[in-house]
């Protein structure tokens, strides 16, 4: 499926999270952020860059992770992406959503 995100025909699954990562970059992340009303901060970009890194390593992503991981506390993560933070992380930062996330 596609989609016009930040002017270019985006491929997309029925959720919104990103088929091809080659297909990101930041504007299609400010826009992809912008749908779900979070403005990014260089505090997101953190942890986008923490999220994007993992994925490339292959490493799977988890709540537990993140709080572990020192970039962020659960607590702040929650108010940087609201409403299910690793799912708006993951598919603001162009990965798939994490199999830990229904």
């Amino acid at each position: 499926m596609k989609k016009m995100i930040a002017q270019r025909e985006i491929d997309v699954n029925e959720e919104g999270y990103l088929l091809d990562f080659s297909q990101w970059n930041r504007e299609v992340g400010q826009e992809l952020a912008a749908e779900k009303n979070i403005t990014l901060t260089d505090r997101h970009w953190e942890v986008i860059d923490y999220l994007q890194d993992k994925h490339h390593k292959e490493e799977a992503l988890s709540i537990r992770g993140i709080k572990k991981s020192g970039v962020i506390n659960v607590k702040e993560f929650y108010s940087l992406f609201p409403g299910g933070p690793l799912k708006v992380s993951t598919l603001i930062a162009g990965i798939p959503k994490p199999k830990s996330c229904i």
